[in-house]
Order: structure tokens, then sequence, then C-alpha cells
């Protein structure tokens, strides 16, 4: 099983219990399970309009998490992907809907209209005052008479729900729903479809490829178009978007489909907001989990424009766990580094000789970057080779504020470069390398004997040994050989790679927490790095 649930049929009943246990008394559910499953604030008196919507489960937090204070009344929940029943609907209207009257608010796909539409027929024959608003925000297909409903219903469910809270009247909510509608966009797309419970997974999508203009039920979309990371996706779906969009302010919600990391959201996020429609954008919400589809490897964008009262009823404080909060979109700041830290830098020397050399060696590393990238992956978590090359990048491009007829300063100049630019415990451990290094040739030590005071001390503060699995395995042997020539290192340098390979115990390092069976037979990433650097000096 590659879900966290019990058993399919219990999945949503699980989940709706969960996040009422999770919301402090404030949310209540009715009775009627599993047939009629309806979240409800627990706080609700009547006195106002409600707000009801809903539909299938799968996109959580939607819609139970919407629940609260200036957004929904009550959320009625279908089985996955599969519209609620007309009697669970007609049980959330009746148990929340007072003399003030009662909003729907339904996504355009059949099932919602039919079993919502039904619901409120049945309610007004009860007597209750009940209106209904269709969301088709969606934008891949402009033609469509039938635009689907998407995370622009989160648009309605704020607005609207803060001028019921407010005190509006139903007639007052339904028309600036309404409007909202009107000036709601939407537009997705994923690298990977869902995963239904109990149904097998349909890997529509190749590699290398992305689905533009999908649903949030797993349904193909428009069209897969080639997948050239995070700034082109936003390209293409800003694309769909400007057409559509009026040359006006606008509030922007960068939505999570669910299977998306957060250091992804981010990175769309800062591409969206430098994107052909930046200038349009004055608010952002999230980027956040909001209405996803199951673990979908996706995103969608939503805009609305603006009005100076929808402005303020966005703006408006709620009391729900799904909503992440509307800020207005700010200049980045950057502030000054505390003193002390802003780096101290030697005078830059020009050497064509040691230029070359450095420049060769950094070459080196970023050629070697995919193959590093695959070593790690069998003992640590892959990005040795990135790591490594992201440091030969930052010092080809610094090489010529380097002070590099001076090799003292040299050393140090390097350590405190790689100590800003090179991730991880490796940055940390080669700037000390390289700091102990300076400091012994500045003692009068000799190029080798300094490099070799500069591994002595970064053994001593990383804790690392010949025999420990680690690249001073490879560097130590190659220091110790490095008088007799580099051809000499260099064999030095490939033995103590290859060895390591049959070390099944690491003792420094994120391979220690590696089982032997999966250690064995790989060279550690680091040494193997060491080694094709005296291997490419050598020849």
């Amino acid at each position: 099983m590659k879900q966290f649930i019990n058993n399919k049929e219990d999945m949503v009943t699980d989940a709706i219990n969960g996040t009422i246990a999770a919301s402090g008394g404030k949310l209540a559910r009715l009775d009627g399970y599993p047939h009629i499953r309806v979240v409800v604030r627990s706080d609700w008196g009547k006195s106002k309009v409600a707000l009801v919507s809903g539909g299938g489960s799968g996109h959580e937090p939607a819609h139970a998490g919407f629940v609260g204070a200036g957004m929904l009344t009550a959320a009625v929940c279908g089985d996955v992907f599969a519209s609620p029943s007309a009697d669970a609907v007609l049980a959330g209207i009746l148990a929340v809907t007072g003399p003030a009257g009662c909003l729907l608010i339904v996504k355009n796909y059949t099932g919602d209209r039919l079993n919502f539409g039904l619901a409120a027929e049945r309610a007004r024959a009860f007597g209750h005052k009940v209106s209904m608003v269709i969301l088709d925000d969606d934008v891949a297909l402009p033609d469509l008479p039938q635009a689907r409903g998407l995370a622009g219903t989160l648009f309605v469910h704020k607005i609207a729900g803060a001028m019921a809270e407010n005190g509006a009247s139903l007639e007052e909510c339904t028309k600036a729903a309404k409007r909202v509608i009107k000036n709601s966009r939407s537009i997705g797309m994923s690298l990977d479809t869902c995963t239904v419970p109990g149904s097998p997974k349909e890997n529509r999508i190749p590699e290398g490829m992305a689905e533009l203009g999908l649903g949030i039920h797993g349904e193909a979309g428009v069209e897969q178009v080639v997948s050239s990371g995070a700034k082109d996706a936003v390209a293409k779906v800003v694309e769909k978007l400007v057409p559509t969009m009026a040359d006006a302010q606008h509030a922007v919600l960068i939505n999570n489909l669910g299977g998306a990391s957060v250091l992804e959201m981010s990175i769309l996020t800062q591409d969206l907001l430098s994107s052909d429609i930046k200038d349009r954008i004055k608010y952002i919400i999230g980027p956040n989990a909001m209405m996803t589809a199951l673990d979908m490897h996706g995103f969608s964008i939503s805009v609305v424009e603006l009005t100076k009262a929808d402005e303020a009823l966005l703006l408006q404080p709620v009391d729900v766990v799904g909503w992440p909060g509307c800020n207005p979109r700010t200049p980045t700041k950057v502030l000054p580094l505390p003193d002390g830290l802003s780096p101290i830098r030697a005078p830059a020397s020009p050497h064509a000789a040691t230029k070359a050399f450095l420049t060769t060696c950094c070459e080196i590393l970023i050629a070697s970057e995919a193959d590093l990238n695959v070593l790690d992956a069998k003992s640590g978590d892959g990005d040795t080779g990135s790591t490594l090359a992201t440091a030969g990048k930052a010092l080809i491009e610094a090489m010529d504020t380097l002070p590099l007829a001076d090799h003292t300063q040299l050393y140090r100049a390097i350590g405190l470069e790689l100590s800003q630019t090179m991730g991880g415990s490796s940055g940390v451990l080669l700037a000390i390398f390289f700091a102990a290094a300076g400091d012994a040739s500045a003692s009068g030590k000799p190029m080798r004997a300094a490099l070799q005071a500069g591994l002595e001390r970064m053994r001593q503060v990383g804790g690392a040994n010949p025999g420990d699995r680690t690249m001073v395995d490879a560097l130590a042997p190659a220091l110790d050989a490095l008088d007799a020539g580099l051809t000499s290192a260099s064999n030095a340098a490939r033995k103590g790679a290859d060895y390591t390979a049959t070390l099944t115990t690491a003792k420094a390092g994120r391979a220690t927490y590696i089982n032997a069976e999966q250690l064995e037979g790989h060279i550690d990433p680091g040494a193997e790095a060491v080694a094709r650097l005296f291997e490419h000096l050598a020849s």
C-alpha cells in the first residue's frame, strides 16, 4: 500500500473525524455516516446568511478546511472525486439555514450541479431562502461552453463569506459571489497524475513532459507540453491567463495540487511574481495546498480582478485552517550582514598559470556532477555532485577577484568563497581545509605540507579518518604521494577511492546511516571526486 489509509470505504469519514478532532472544538459533524458527511461550524446560530459548499473528497483542505468564521458554514463531502448525494446536501442546508437564507457555492461539474440543484429545490419547498452560484473559472479551453470550477472557488468562499459574517443579506452575498465568479480565472499544470485509492495509477504523462490545463479529478489536461523547469511552467500557465485578464490589479492564489514540495511551490511563486503578469499582482494567497487533487504533482494559479470592496473582504481575518491569508505583494527586503560577517578579502592579483589550473579543477568537478550524484544516491542524499559543481561554478565566477599571485592568501580566499557558496558540511569542511592550508603556508610551509596541514585540521574538526569511507580515503594518500609527482598522487587517490567500495561501514557523513548491503560495491562520492581531480591533473 502506497498511501496512509485504512479501509478504502472508511477513508473519507476517517479524514473528516481527524479534521474535526484537530479543530479545537470549532467544527462538528452531522449524524448520518457514511451516507451523510457534513462538517459544520459548532458555534453557528443561524442568525446570518449561511454558506454551504462541497463536492467530492480528495481536494483537502477543501472543503471542510474552509469551514469557520468568515468563510463556509458547512461543507458537504462526497466520496473521492464523487459528488455528495442530494440528501447529504439537503441535510447540510437544513442544519445551518435560518431566516437569513443560504448561499450554495458549487463547482461546475455535472454531479455537483444536479445534486446541489435538487437539494436547493427541496430546501425551498421547506420554506427556506436558497440561492446557488456556479464556479467556472478554468480557462484551459476558452471556447468551452461549460468551463470547470477550480481553485477560484476559494475567492468566492472568502469574499462572500466575509460579507455574510458582516451581516450582508442573501441577495447581497449572491450578487457579490456572481461578480467574483465573473472576475476569476484559473489554470493548472502537473508533472504526474494522481493516485486514486483502490484504482491503478494512470501513467499517461511521459518523462520530460507536463500536462497543461488539467482538472482536479485526475482527468487529462488540454495538452502535454515539454517540461523545462519552474520558470517555463509558469510562463506556459501565464500565457493562457493573460488573454482572459483585464489590465487591472488582481489577487493571485498559488495552489499546490497535492504532490509538489514546499520548495517547488516557493520557486514557482518567485517565477510567477517576475512573469508577464507581475505588474497586475497586488496580493498573494499561498503558496499552499488549498484545493488539491490527492497527490497530484502539480500546481494551479487562480487570479481575481480586484474591486475596492473585494480587496477589503479578502483581507478580512478568518478562523479556518485551510486559508493561508492574503498578503500584499511587497519588494524583497535585503538587510546588510551583521558586523563581523561581511568578508574581508585580499586584493585581487592576476596570475595566468594559477587561473588556468584552478579553472581546470573547477571544470572537472562541474563535468562530474551527474556521476557523483548517482554515487551519492547510493549512500547519501544524492547531491554531492551538485554541491561540488556549484562550488566550481562559483569559483570560476569569482576567479578575477581572487589573489591568484599570492598562494597564501589564495588558500584563504578559496576557503572563504567555499564557506559562502558551497552547501552542507562539505562546504564547511573544505573551507576549514583551505583556511588551515593558508595558515600553514603563511608560516613558511611548502605547498604539500600546507595542504597536509589543512587535511589534518579538517580531520580534527570533522572527525573523519582513513578507513571511515570519506574523501579522506583518497585525499590523504594522494597528498602523501604528491612529492613523487602527479601521476603517483593520482594512482594513490584512485586506489584510496576504490578501497571505499569495499567498506561496508561508514564512520562519518550521511553514509553512517546506511546499511552494509547498500554501501558495498559503491565508491564514496567525495573520494571519487578527489580521484577524478588528480587523474585529470595527471593526464
